[in-house]
C-alpha cells in the first residue's frame, strides 16, 4: 500500500496540520528551522516504526502550552491521536485481503491507520459484510436447503444466530439427509453447521469482523525507517553486545551498527565464532559492497573506502576475573592521501551517506514494504554532493519505496518537481504549525529555499542552455511547462520545443534589467503580457538593439487583443475552473463582463483589488491529471498557437 496523506494533531508544535498529501515516490518538506519539519516526520515515524523502542510520549510530544488546559478540561490525552494516515491499497494488497475475506469484500481502495498517545493502533477499512458472509458460505459444502436458510443473514451476528437456530432445530431429530446408501457417506446437516463454524473461525480468527479485518490489514502496513544526523554509525562498538542485546536497549546509532553486523552475518556464527579470518573477510566483503554503492553517487572523492577492523578489549569481570570482548572499529582509507582515519574523524558527509546505506541495507531486499523518512539528509554535503544524493534518492530509493525528506537547502529541491514540495510554517500558539502545498504563494522566509533552487537552476542554465525564454514569474513557467507537456501527448498539437529553457525572472519590471545585462550574450526570447508598464521599457531595449524586436512575443499578439495576460490563453470556463478550485469558489462565466483580461474581470466580480494569480497555477500543478482531459478546444488552440510562434524564433537564432 502507498501512503497517500497524513494529518498531525497535538504533537509538538502542531495543533492540526490539516491533510498533508504524500507523493507516491518522493515528498520534500521545506521550512525554516524549528518550523515543524522534524516534528511532522517523527510523528509519521511513530505510526509503525522499524525500531521497537520508538513510541509517543505525552510528556515529550504533547504541545506544552495546551497540555495543562486540556487536562483541566477533562481531555483524556492518552486517547488523543497525533497521527492519522490514509493509504491507497495496491492490487497485491487487495488480493491478499480478498483471498482472506472474499471477493469484493473490500469496498474502497483507501484505508486509514491512526495511532493514539497510548500506543493503540486503529485501522478503518470499508468492508462489505455481505460479501464476507457469501465467502464463508461458499467455502463449505452445504446442502441447498441449509444455504438458503443461511443466506438471508446480512451481518456476521445474524449468520451466527441463524446457525444456532438451525442447530437447535436439529437437536434430537434425524434428517432425511442422514440416510446412507451402502458404501456412501454423507455429512449430516449438523456436521455441516459445525464445519461452517470452523470455517468462520479460520477466516475471522475467532474475532468480530471489524477486528479481524483490522488485524489482517495491519500486517500489510509498511514499516517506517527514520534516519537523521544522530543515526550515524559509531567508530567502535562491541560485537557481542550489539548482536545479543535487546534492540529496545540500543540507540539509533547502535541499531544501525547492528544492521551492518547483521548484513555481515546471515548467521551470527560469522561474527561470534573463534575464526578471526572468517570474521574479518566477511566484514570486508560487506564494507566493500557498501563502499561501492556509496561511490556510485559520491563525486567528491572517489578514492575512499571503509576498512572494518576487529579488535579485542580486556575488561574486568566478577572478582578476580577478566573478560575479553571483541570490538568492531571502522576506519576510512583515503587512497588519494595515503591516510586512514577513524570513522568519526572523517568527512561528516561521507559518514552520513555510508551510515544510511548500512541502515537501509537491512530493509532494501526485504519483502515487507517500507517508507523512508530522512531528516535533513545530506546536510553536511557540498552542493554538488547534495545533487548526487538527490540522484541517489531518484535512482536507488524511490523505485523501491516512498521517500519523505526534510530540508532547508536550495540544493535539495528540484525546480522541475515542485509538485513534491510541502511548505511548513509555525504560526504561533494560536494556530500552531501548518503545512501548505502552495509553492507559489507563502511566507517569504519559508519560500526562500525554493527561490534559491530556482535561482541556482537559472544561473546554471544561463551558461549552459543555448536558447532562453524569459517570462515574468513562476506561474507563467508553470502554465507553459504543464500545458506543453500535455500538448506533446496530443495528436496534431505543437508543444514548446525542448531546446527552450524557461527563465522566470520575478516580474515584468525586472525583464528589462535582465535583458540589458545579459541579452547581448544569450539567445533570448521574451514572453510578456500585453499593455504592462514594463512592456514599453522592453520595446525601448529593442530600439537600442539589446534584443531583436521580433523576439519579443506578447500574449495580445497571439490572441489579437490589445490587452491580454497569459491567463487569457485559457478558455474563460477553463480558467474559472482553476480559480474556483484554488479558492473554493463557484463563479460562473455569467459574472464576467468587459473585454479586458480575465483576471481583471474576476477582480471586478469579486469586488477586490487583486487576487493571488499564483494559486490557480498551483491548483493546475496539483490536479493536472484530472484537469487536462477536460480542457476546452479553445485553450488547446491558443497554447498551440503560442508554442508555434515561440518555436519559430529558434530559426532566427540559428541564423545568427
Amino acid at each position: 500500500m502507498k501512503l497517500k496523506k497524513v494529518r498531525i494533531c497535538k504533537f509538538r508544535n502542531f495543533l492540526d496540520s490539516g491533510e498533508v498529501p504524500i507523493e507516491p515516490d518522493i515528498t520534500c518538506l521545506v521550512g525554516k528551522n524549528e518550523a515543524g519539519k522534524s516534528a511532522l516526520l517523527y510523528a509519521v515515524y511513530c505510526l509503525n516504526p522499524v525500531h521497537p523502542n520508538v513510541q509517543f510520549s505525552i510528556l515529550s510530544h504533547y504541545p506544552a502550552w495546551i497540555q495543562k488546559k486540556d487536562s483541566q478540561n477533562g481531555i483524556d490525552q492518552n486517547q488523543v491521536t497525533p497521527i492519522v494516515s490514509t493509504f491507497e491499497l495496491e492490487n497485491v494488497d487487495i488480493k491478499k485481503l480478498e483471498d482472506q475475506f472474499g471477493p469484493k469484500s473490500i469496498k474502497s481502495t483507501e484505508i486509514s491507520f491512526e495511532r493514539c498517545y497510548n500506543g493503540e493502533l486503529v485501522c478503518q477499512v470499508d468492508v462489505d459484510e455481505r460479501m464476507v458472509i457469501n465467502h464463508i458460505l461458499d467455502s463449505v459444502d452445504l446442502s441447498s436447503d441449509l444455504k438458503t436458510k443461511l443466506s438471508d443473514a446480512s451481518t456476521i451476528d445474524d449468520l451466527n444466530q441463524a446457525i444456532s437456530d438451525l442447530e437447535s432445530s436439529l437437536t434430537g431429530k434425524v434428517s432425511e439427509d442422514t440416510a446412507q446408501e451402502p458404501n456412501e457417506v454423507k455429512e449430516t446437516p449438523k456436521q455441516s453447521l459445525v464445519n461452517l463454524r470452523e470455517r468462520e473461525k479460520t477466516i475471522l480468527g475467532g474475532k468480530p469482523l471489524r477486528e479481524a479485518v483490522t488485524d489482517f490489514a495491519q500486517l500489510l502496513l509498511p514499516k517506517f525507517l527514520y534516519f537523521d544526523e544522530y543515526s550515524k554509525l559509531p567508530y567502535s562498538c562491541g560485537i557481542e553486545r550489539i548482536l545479543k542485546t535487546d534492540p529496545k536497549e540500543l540507540n539509533d546509532s547502535e541499531l544501525n551498527a547492528r544492521a551492518l553486523l547483521k548484513l555481515a552475518a546471515a548467521a551470527e556464527d560469522y561474527l561470534l565464532n573463534t575464526d578471526y579470518e572468517q570474521r574479518k573477510r566477511e566484514l570486508e566483503n560487506v564494507a566493500n559492497v557498501l563502499t561501492i554503492d556509496v561511490l556510485k553517487y559520491w563525486s567528491q572523492n572517489p578514492d575512499l573506502r571503509v576498512l572494518p577492523e576487529i579488535t579485542q578489549k580486556t575488561v574486568s569481570a566478577p572478582p578476580g576475573q577478566q573478560s575479553v570482548l571483541e570490538e568492531l572499529k571502522l576506519r576510512i582509507w583515503d587512497q588519494r592521501h595515503f591516510l586512514s582515519l577513524p570513522f568519526d574523524e572523517h568527512s561528516s558527509g561521507f559518514r552520513w551517506f555510508f551510515s544510511f546505506l548500512a541502515a537501509f541495507s537491512e530493509y532494501e531486499n526485504a519483502q515487507a514494504p517500507i517508507v523512508i523518512l530522512l531528516d535533513e539528509p545530506a546536510l553536511n554535503l557540498h552542493a554538488r554532493a547534495q545533487a548526487d544524493f538527490l540522484r541517489f534518492i531518484e535512482e536507488r530509493l524511490a523505485p523501491k519505496c516512498q521517500v519523505v525528506y526534510t530540508t532547508h537547502s536550495p540544493f535539495m529541491i528540484q525546480p522541475g518537481s515542485l509538485h513534491r514540495v510541502r511548505l511548513i510554517e509555525d504560526r504561533g500558539p494560536d494556530t500552531g504549525a501548518i503545512v501548505s502545498t502552495d509553492v507559489l504563494s507563502t511566507d517569504p522566509d519559508t519560500l526562500f529555499p525554493l527561490q534559491g533552487a530556482l535561482g541556482y537552476d537559472i544561473a546554471q542554465n544561463l551558461f549552459i542552455a543555448p536558447n532562453n525564454l524569459v517570462v515574468e514569474g513562476i506561474s507563467d513557467f508553470t502554465y507553459l511547462d504543464l500545458i506543453s507537456r500535455h500538448l506533446d501527448s496530443l495528436t496534431g498539437c505543437t508543444p514548446l520545443d525542448d531546446s527552450w529553457t524557461i527563465l522566470p525572472v520575478g516580474g515584468v519590471d525586472l525583464i528589462p534589467t535582465f535583458i540589458a545585462l545579459l541579452g547581448t550574450h544569450l539567445n533570448l526570447g521574451v514572453l510578456i503580457d500585453s499593455q504592462k508598464g514594463g512592456a514599453q521599457k522592453i520595446s525601448r531595449l529593442a530600439d537600442q538593439e539589446y534584443i531583436v524586436s521580433s523576439n519579443i512575443v506578447s500574449i495580445g499578439q497571439i490572441l489579437g487583443r490589445s490587452q491580454a495576460d497569459i491567463e487569457d490563453l485559457f478558455d474563460p470556463q477553463d480558467y474559472l475552473d482553476l480559480y474556483n478550485g484554488a479558492f473554493g469558489k463557484e463563479l460562473s462565466a455569467s459574472v464576467l463582463n468587459g473585454n479586458g483580461p480575465i483576471v481583471k474581470q474576476i477582480d471586478r466580480a469579486e469586488g477586490i483589488d487583486k487576487f493571488d494569480h499564483g494559486k490557480p497555477a498551483d491548483f493546475l500543478l496539483r490536479n493536472r491529471d484530472a484537469i487536462f482531459p477536460n480542457l476546452k478546444q479553445g485553450t488547446i488552440d491558443n497554447f498551440n498557437s503560442l508554442f508555434k510562434r515561440l518555436n519559430s524564433l529558434l530559426a532566427s537564432f540559428d541564423k545568427t
